[in-house]
Formats: structure tokens, C-alpha cells, sequence
């Protein structure tokens, strides 16, 4: 029996191959194959209507670049709906959006009908955006067109939707989850050209092995993201491991 997928998700670009670095590989792979998710990449052009199959004009007004025509793209909102019976959440990846992040990720990981509109050019028709939800944004910089920024913002909040990764413990413990950084990795050898593996990890000693791996990430996060260490509510077992960083700090000065 055909499984109902968890999230659908649907990219609209004038590249559709550069996608397949996302879904022919890794865990989203799986996830495609265990029908836990749907994807497919739309080429624009199949929206078009002319034998040439345009999707960018000269701007009104003059100015370099090219502008994305408005038509194919509400062509194909337009078939979706008709299709599916159902408005899609439409995000264009723009570097005038809000800056993506775990919390945007961990959000639309409970969206159902997802579309990404990957711009290309000077950028989309401004009469585009009557149909767009959301803008994001991978940073501020430019890069030549939408479809990286989509992967980067598809892969992360794919790692949110149950069943795409193993272990739900290990996407909780990465990085900015809890606007921490994460504590250090090891693994064998015990010793590799010198640099030895922290005594306290092989210990046996779980609680132990816990207030190194907090005291790391808290320390991490300090040192390298103070920002993130501003916004983050502290629990209780994380004011402890702070206490006890402290302590150590008066005392070695001592």
C-alpha cells in the first residue's frame, strides 16, 4: 500500500538537475525512496506558453539584467491547486528575506504542501509576490540564483520531519537547536599523533560524561556565538554546569 508522505515538497526553477545533489544522495534520499517525503523539481519553462520557452525579460524602465517573467510561475500555482486542492505555503529564496534559521527550519518541518521559487537575474516580477508566503534568506550576500539557498533551507528542515533521520535525539543536539553550539566529537583512536581523546568520555560515567558535554557547549557558545548565549534561557542543570565553570576559573587563578 502507497504510503501518504509526511511533507510534500515542490521547487519551481529554470534548473531542475542541480536538485538532484539533494535528493540522489544521503538520508533524503531514503527518505524520498521510503515515500516519507515527496519532491519533484518543476522546470519553469514547462509553465510557458511560447515556442521559445522564455522566462526573463528586459526591466520596465530600463536598467541591466534580466527580469523573471510573472506568468509561468502563476501557471504553475495555478495547475497546483488545480491538482493537489490545496493552496501551497510558496517561500522564494531572496536575500532581501528573513535570515533562515533552526527555528524557520524546525517550522516549516510542519508545513504539508511546501513550494520554493527559485529566482534567477536582477530577480522575479514584483507582481509574483500576491502568490509568495515567505521570503528567506541564506545571509547577506548574493549568489547567482535561488536553487542552493532552496537545498540549504530543504535539507535543514527535512532533518525535522519524523522518519528522515534516524535518531530525533541527534537533530536535537546539533547546533543552534537550543541556540548552543554543540559540544566537541570524538571517536577511535584513543590517540591520534599525540592528541588524546578526553578522559572524562571514557569514563563509563554518564553524568559525568553529560556536565563535560554541556560545560563544552556552554563554553563554545560563549567564546564563538555570545549572541546565541544572550538568547538562550538557561535551564536548570545548565546554570550548574555554569556555576561549576565559574568555580574552576576562581580556583586555578588562585
Amino acid at each position: 500500500m502507497k504510503m501518504i508522505p509526511k511533507i510534500e515538497i515542490d521547487v519551481v526553477t529554470i534548473f531542475p538537475d542541480m536538485f538532484k545533489a539533494l535528493t540522489d544522495f544521503g538520508v533524503i534520499s531514503r527518505a524520498i525512496r521510503d515515500e516519507i517525503v515527496h519532491f519533484k523539481a518543476h522546470n519553469l519553462r514547462d509553465y510557458t506558453k511560447d515556442k521559445h520557452k522564455v522566462t526573463d525579460l528586459y526591466a520596465y524602465g530600463g536598467g541591466p539584467g534580466m527580469v523573471m517573467k510573472p506568468e509561468p510561475f502563476f501557471e504553475f500555482y495555478d495547475k497546483y491547486i488545480e491538482e493537489k486542492g490545496t493552496k501551497p505555503y510558496i517561500i522564494l529564496t531572496s536575500p532581501q528575506g528573513k535570515h533562515f534559521d533552526t527555528g524557520d527550519a524546525e517550522r516549516l518541518a510542519q508545513k504539508k504542501n511546501l513550494v520554493f521559487f527559485c529566482g534567477r537575474y536582477e530577480g522575479i516580477d514584483e507582481r509574483v509576490m500576491n502568490i509568495v508566503d515567505e521570503e528567506l534568506s541564506i545571509g547577506d550576500f548574493v549568489v547567482t540564483g535561488g536553487e542552493l539557498p532552496a537545498m540549504l533551507m530543504i535539507d535543514a528542515l527535512l532533518r525535522f520531519v519524523p522518519g528522515v533521520v534516524g535518531d530525533i535525539e541527534s537533530v536535537k543536539n546539533d547546533s543552534f537547536y537550543n541556540t548552543l553550539l554543540d559540544h566537541p566529537h570524538y571517536t577511535k583512536p584513543r590517540n591520534y599523533r599525540g592528541m588524546e581523546v578526553p578522559e572524562v568520555l571514557l569514563s563509563g560515567n554518564h553524568k559525568k560524561i553529560d556536565e563535560y558535554r554541556k560545560k563544552e557547549s556552554l563554553l563554545r557558545t560563549i567564546l564563538k556565538r555570545p549572541d546565541l548565549f544572550i538568547k538562550h534561557d538557561l535551564d536548570e542543570f545548565e546554570k550548574r554546569v555554569l556555576v561549576n565553570i565559574i568555580r574552576e576559573l576562581i580556583s586555578n587563578e588562585k
